[in-house]
């Protein structure tokens, strides 16, 4: 069984267009990518910083991993820069500004728990997306069962690119080409008393066997966002670009016989087309107290 689909009466993409990238020109093992060349990719700021890799799937809406909001839920505290190759563009930077976008909700997924399981969550912006050669949504399909085993797959991040090997400066986004593995597979390689059967449908694994090539995210153990972590594991199909995984967890980073564990996004096309749809603004307690104090207004 292939772990990178999910049955439905037809294949049925969340959005157009999409996928759609007009610079052609790699995350440990990868190379420095190229502005414009992956014009998806978010990064999801704490406080200023970067803190975790996004993807924009709407003018409204951007899909990451769960636990970067584990101990930083509320919005307010967030900002999703868009169309910037550096993650750290300089201040001054008027077109940096004008592609930043504060966050008006946080919505994760409802059965996430843990470190690994439903690592999935979605970002409602205050604002609508202004798209450009350097800003456009990725593609999302209910079933991606075509991409199992495909070698020629791509992540992308500005997380470490080794053990305890942080990003250098210009700190430019890094992309690397990876291979998606069956699940029997992985779990073979993750085989060992304490992860014995550990990669569910809900996730695949990607990367090189042999460790060269990996993204850096959290383990098993903690629960802290590398920076690569919630960034898009995408493949090309008719010259339109989907997102299949979501940059979830692992064993360390680039270690031989431990790929990369991705969020298994078709697994959850249903969820995002919901909360998309559906989903609506809630007041904040001071919206509340304001509307109360106009009810018992005299």
């Amino acid at each position: 069984m292939g772990p990178i689909s999910v049955p439905g009466p037809k294949n049925v993409m969340l959005s157009k267009p999409c996928g759609h990238r007009e610079i052609h020109s790699l995350v440990a093992g990868g190379v420095e990518s190229a502005r414009g060349r992956w014009p998806w990719q978010a990064s999801l700021r704490l406080r200023r910083r970067h803190r975790c890799g996004g993807s924009l799937l709407s003018r409204r809406w951007v899909l990451s991993a769960a636990h970067c909001f584990r101990k930083h839920y509320y919005p307010s505290g967030w900002t999703v820069q868009l169309g910037e190759l550096t993650s750290r563009p300089p201040f001054w930077n008027l077109r940096t500004h004008r592609n930043r976008y504060k966050v008006q909700n946080i919505i994760v997924n409802p059965a996430s728990f843990g470190v690994i399981h439903n690592d999935i969550a979605l970002l409602r912006l205050a604002s609508s997306v202004a798209y450009n050669a350097h800003v456009q949504p990725i593609c999302v399909e209910s079933s991606t069962f075509i991409f199992l085993h495909r070698r020629d797959c791509w992540v992308t991040g500005w997380g470490f690119i080794g053990s305890n090997a942080r990003l250098p400066p210009p700190y430019k986004l890094r992309e690397a080409q990876v291979t998606i593995l069956n699940n029997t597979r992985c779990n073979y390689l993750f085989e060992q008393p304490s992860s014995r059967g550990m990669i569910q449908d809900s996730m695949f694994c990607a990367g090189a066997e042999d460790g060269g090539v990996d993204t850096c995210k959290a383990g098993l153990t903690h629960a802290a966002p590398q920076g690569d972590s919630g960034g898009p594991l995408v493949c090309d199909k008719d010259g339109l670009w989907y997102q299949v995984g979501i940059v979830s967890w692992g064993m360390d980073c680039g270690q031989p016989n431990r790929p990369g564990v991705y969020t298994n996004i078709s697994v959850y096309f249903h969820w995002i087309r919901r909360v998309m749809s559906h989903s609506t603004p809630r007041p904040s307690p001071s919206q509340l107290l304001l509307l109360l104090a106009l009810l018992w207004a005299p």
